[in-house]
């Protein structure tokens, strides 16, 4: 049950109700005033029943963001049964709550749902309808969060989909990848990074504040918007960048392909969600992702030259 009774002190009626606020980016959104957050020990979503229980009190003027999600990319491959019931029978769940309650849904969804590549060599940005709908992504994981916002969207017609991408906090003893890279850089004298798949790197602080945004907005429902920080590059530029946020010399990071590192799941290899969605709906962008990532070095005390 949602036993949440702090004053707002922004313009939003209701309370944020942070489903998975143990992750990066419900941890931030949890913070908040008049946020209540619900971890794995809170509320299973694969759990019809226990969403039931856990949401019993939500009312029409209350927001759910939906942060959790089975994010183990490769293991979704064998247990599909787990990726399923976090990715969309778990989703289906919230909505079937927030539909019946009247309040707003927000689903938070990933680049996966892409195929790996784009059949028409076309390298423009990605929009919702840039592609097929029909068109199947590449891995387990990817499918079943595509098969939950289908879902989502038919259960509770004006719930909101958010897609990003390459979320990162970079916090030290993390375990994204710019967390990783700084802790290879005082381990190995060189790191080798997959130079083939590009992306938009996304600072889990703006993607919060931009969901917080959209929070704000009650006329932005039944439809789905991309989140990520702006520009693109490769996993490669990202390593190089950590380095020399960090004050070390970026000729230490070197090129591989994917096909050097076979893993079980394929993984996109350009998924540049474009922003257009999201500035059209008036919402204030997020920065270049250069910037996000000094702001992410700066917030453990990083001193190096920048980048």
């Amino acid at each position: 049950m949602i036993t949440d009774t702090r004053e707002r002190t922004d313009g939003r009626r209701g309370r944020l109700v942070v489903i998975g606020a143990g992750g990066q980016v419900g941890r931030l959104l949890a913070a908040g005033p008049a946020a209540v957050a619900m971890g794995r020990d809170d509320i299973d979503i694969g759990d019809a029943g226990r969403v039931e229980r856990a949401l019993v009190d939500l009312t029409s003027d209350d927001i759910v963001v939906n942060c959790a999600a089975h994010t183990a990319v490769d293991a979704a491959e064998t247990d599909v049964e787990a990726a399923r019931l976090g990715n969309e029978i778990g989703p289906a769940n919230l909505a079937r709550a927030t539909a019946r309650a009247g309040a707003r849904l927000i689903h938070l969804s990933t680049d996966y749902v892409f195929p790996s590549s784009r059949d028409d060599g076309d390298p423009a940005p990605l929009e919702p309808d840039d592609l097929d709908p029909e068109a199947q992504p590449a891995s387990v994981y990817g499918s079943t969060k595509l098969a939950g916002e289908r879902a989502v969207a038919e259960i509770d017609p004006r719930a909101t989909v958010v897609r990003t991408a390459w979320v990162y906090t970079g916090a030290l003893g993390g375990t994204d990848f710019v967390a990783t890279m700084r802790r290879l850089e005082a381990e190995r004298d060189t790191v080798s990074v997959v130079d083939d798949q590009i992306g938009s790197p996304t600072y889990a602080v703006d993607l919060a504040a931009g969901l917080l945004a959209l929070a704000d907005r009650p006329d932005l429902t039944g439809t789905t918007l991309h989140a990520t920080n702006a520009g693109s590059c490769s996993w490669f530029d990202l390593a190089r960048a950590v380095f020399v946020g960090v004050g070390a010399d970026p000729e230490r990071v070197t090129p591989t392909t994917t096909a050097a590192f076979p893993r079980p799941a394929p993984r996109p290899a350009y998924s540049v969600l474009s922003g257009r969605s999201w500035a059209a709906a008036g919402l204030p962008p997020l920065r270049d992702w250069r910037a996000g990532l000094t702001a992410a070095l700066a917030a453990d005390g990083v001193t190096g030259p920048g980048v």
